[in-house]
């Protein structure tokens, strides 16, 4: 379950200040819910239908977003680092198993720049969503 008001979010838990936040337990929590809701308000504002899904098997493999576009699988990774690293982008691989093919995926962070892992998997700031 996602809530798409975090600033509610911060007020029912009664964090009262970013710094509060920043530090709290759930701060990816509430980052993966912005992201969410910002990524489906991008395809709602331009009246596009919004094919998303969240991924966890028997095994806690996790994939934090799935996009269907374009007749692919695009995974994502929600990280609060700004130095992922590699390990997020392993559970992109059981998507190889779905009768839809997997595109590029990514995964979705702190940095300020926008850089690529490999050539199908990209790291793209959280800012730039």
């Amino acid at each position: 379950m996602y809530f798409f008001d975090t600033g509610l979010v911060t007020y029912l838990t009664r964090y009262s200040s970013p710094e509060i936040l920043a530090n709290g337990a759930i701060n990816g929590t509430i980052l993966e819910n912005y992201v969410v809701s910002e990524v489906m308000k991008s395809y709602h504002n331009n009246a596009k239908e919004c094919l998303l899904w969240y991924y966890r098997d028997s095994n806690s493999n996790e994939i934090d977003l799935v996009i269907e576009s374009d007749g692919k699988l695009h995974p994502l990774k929600i990280k609060r680092s700004v130095n992922p690293g590699n390990e997020p982008i392993s559970a992109f691989t059981h998507l190889d198993k779905a009768s839809v093919p997997r595109g590029n995926g990514a995964i979705l962070c702190m940095r300020q720049k926008l850089s690529a892992i490999d050539s199908e998997n990209y790291i793209v700031p959280i800012w730039m969503i």
